[in-house]
């Protein structure tokens, strides 16, 4: 029984809550009922999306929790322990189903770098952005050197990162860090809407999409070119195309099975 994330299912939709009072940090426990739901996600038929936020509205996630650190510095095999973090935060990275954050408060060093594992990111109005550890001495650790700067350019990332300093919600949407801005309270609603309307198509083509732009990024042109086209191929042996195309043929709307 998970104790500190939890989750529900609406129509084709996976609701994550991070419930970690009173900030949401990231704690090893945390990480790692995140980790075992979305494996458990993974699997479920049921789920086309997944939202996951932060319960209460002061935080998605304030960051790592800094009381776990004494003993990460005491611990001698330390990149161990922080690989075993980067594999769950990897893991919702390269989720195959479309993954939304709804960033509904502080959303800070650990929070920001769970954020950028998400496909999509909508931030409620008063909601800060940062990676602050700078302040401490130390610097992101949880993959927000590597997804920042893919996500947003090097020099806006390094800027972040280097005086640690929050931006707003809307300064995070003008410079590509988050999708859209909503009032705050009205984010996980807002998210729902988004992930049901990407819920009613195809997960067979969703995943595609997903596999052909987050592999295609890291490869030259050309090459991005010929896994998209492996791709597209593989969607045409699906149940779902077929279905599709009759669908539009028939002048109806298609019920995808996700097969």
């Amino acid at each position: 029984m998970a104790e500190f994330v939890t989750f529900e299912k609406l129509d084709g939709v996976a609701i994550v809550t991070i419930d970690n009072p009173p900030l949401n940090v990231m704690s090893k426990q945390v990480a790692l009922e995140l980790g075992n739901i979305f494996h458990e996600l993974s699997a479920d038929e049921e789920v086309v999306t997944v939202l996951l936020t932060g319960a209460g509205e002061k935080a998605f996630m304030a960051g790592a929790d800094i009381k776990e650190f004494p003993n990460l510095m005491k611990n001698p095999d330390m990149k161990a322990s922080i690989m075993q973090s980067h594999a769950i935060l990897n893991a919702i990275d390269q989720f195959e189903k479309p993954t939304i954050a709804v960033l509904n408060g502080m959303t800070f060093g650990g929070g920001c770098e769970l954020a950028l594992t998400c496909d999509l990111r909508i931030a409620e109005e008063h909601t800060l952005i940062g990676l602050p550890e700078i302040k401490l001495g130390l610097f992101p650790g949880g993959g927000g050197t590597q997804r920042l700067p893919r996500l947003i350019g090097e020099a806006k990332a390094k800027q972040l990162m280097f005086t640690g300093e929050p931006i707003t919600a809307n300064k995070a949407e003008q410079i590509g860090l988050v999708n859209e801005v909503v009032p705050t309270g009205e984010g996980v609603s807002y998210g729902l809407k988004v992930a049901r309307q990407i819920s009613r198509h195809s997960l067979q083509a969703l995943s595609r999409i997903k596999k052909a732009v987050d592999e295609g990024v890291e490869m030259p042109l050309e090459a991005g070119i010929e896994r998209e086209a492996e791709l597209f191929t593989e969607v045409f042996q699906t149940e779902d195309i077929r279905e599709g195309v009759t669908a539009f043929i028939e002048k109806r709307k298609p019920v995808f099975t996700h097969k």
